[in-house]
């Protein structure tokens, strides 16, 4: 049996699907892969390869809804499908989804899949948004019908989904605990000891460089923190990104320049970064779930997120971390200063985190219900 997973980067197939295509290849499926910006030489392409997989490069911009770009990229895939003939097809994120199961119809592919991991820029905002956020859905709707299955990765996701008309009454869908964890890959790491004695909690925040991501409220914390415990260290993991709402370069030389933030620049491997720190923070607005904060929670770190969708599955507030309002810097700085007040409650929210992160998010008990649920034993 041939399967194809279609991802809009890369990197995210070793990243996050990583065990799934693992899980498939273990029994006996012949696995595809099909991404953007992957030629011959490229390193991601050569590491997936190297794996046994059968990898695709295909036209698609991750950004953006240029008509003809977006046609381009369903011929593509159409065409593809036509010539590997899979069985089965998963797409994953917004383009994937919706032209993948798009070009899987047309292809007559028996069993398409979709994989709702956040909802992201076309969904948050208002303004320039909103005629970006009725094409998206429309599309989606289109795209949707034509899927056997429809995986999301938070029950907030689902009902927005359902809300705004975007499944069919009768379409199957599936509720799983996000992409899930590798528990030995990201195994649990005791804390570092602080100097002297005195309690220097430092905080990480890791990804793309967004408004959307709490970056800036992440900031700001870290500013109304440093006024009174200069001490304490704020990390920042991740790049700049293409789109409309990532940070830009001037504010992140301000936050630098003004010793609020130590920015460190994208990883190829965050655990080193999530082994340093005493408290994760992720101030996002809304995420399908966060595969961050499941990493630190792994990695035995208390958890600070907002009380959004996706985010608020991942802690049980005062239990594992803390759960606070979205947009509020406040709140968060708030929220940080309990780990300055009171030696030991990083320890014991992290570990907690771990049990967790073992009893609900490993990648193993996910991949399980994601092959059962496609009918894949």
């Amino acid at each position: 049996m041939r399967i194809l997973l279609v991802a809009g980067l890369a990197d995210s197939l070793i990243n996050f699907r990583g065990p799934l295509m693992a899980a498939l290849q273990a029994r006996g499926l012949d696995v595809h892969v099909a991404a953007p910006d992957m030629p011959s030489q490229n390193r991601t392409r050569q590491q997936l390869q190297a794996l046994g997989l059968t990898v695709h490069e295909v036209p698609m911009a991750r950004t953006g809804t240029n008509p003809l770009a977006d046609l381009r990229t369903t011929w593509a895939l159409w065409r593809l499908m036509l010539r590997i003939q899979p069985e089965k097809v998963l797409g994953y994120t917004i383009k994937p989804v919706i032209y993948g199961t798009l070009a899987a119809w047309l292809a007559r592919v028996p069993q398409r899949f979709a994989l709702i991991t956040g909802l992201g820029y076309a969904f948050q905002g208002e303004g320039k948004r909103s005629k970006l956020q009725a094409l998206v859905q429309v599309l989606y709707k289109l795209a949707l019908a034509r899927a056997n299955l429809v995986f999301f990765q938070n029950p907030d996701d689902l009902a927005l989904f359902r809300q705004r008309g975007l499944l069919r009454q009768d379409s199957k869908v599936c509720v799983v605990n996000g992409s899930g964890v590798d528990l030995s890959r990201y195994d649990c790491r005791p804390l570092a000891a602080t100097s002297k004695g005195v309690n220097e909690p430092s905080f990480l925040c890791i990804g793309r460089l967004l408004g959307d991501k709490g970056i800036r409220e992440y900031a700001q914390a870290a500013r109304i923190i440093k006024q009174r415990n200069p001490a304490v260290r704020f990390v920042l993991v991740g790049d700049i990104d293409s789109n409309p709402n990532s940070v830009s370069q001037t504010e992140l030389d301000a936050w630098v320049a003004e010793g609020s933030i130590d920015y460190v620049g994208k990883l190829a491997d965050v655990r080193p970064a999530i082994e340093a720190c005493s408290v994760y923070v992720l101030p996002s607005y809304r995420e399908g779930t966060p595969r961050t904060v499941l990493e630190a929670m792994a990695m035995g770190r208390a958890v600070i997120t907002t009380d959004a969708p996706g985010c608020r599955e991942t802690v049980v507030n005062g239990d594992n971390g803390f759960l606070v309002p979205v947009k509020s810097a406040d709140a968060l700085a708030a929220a940080m200063e309990h780990f300055i007040q009171e030696p030991g409650l990083a320890q014991r929210m992290g570990q907690r985190g771990r049990q967790l992160a073992e009893n609900k998010y490993d990648v193993h008990k996910v991949n399980a219900v994601m092959l059962r649920e496609m009918g894949i034993n």
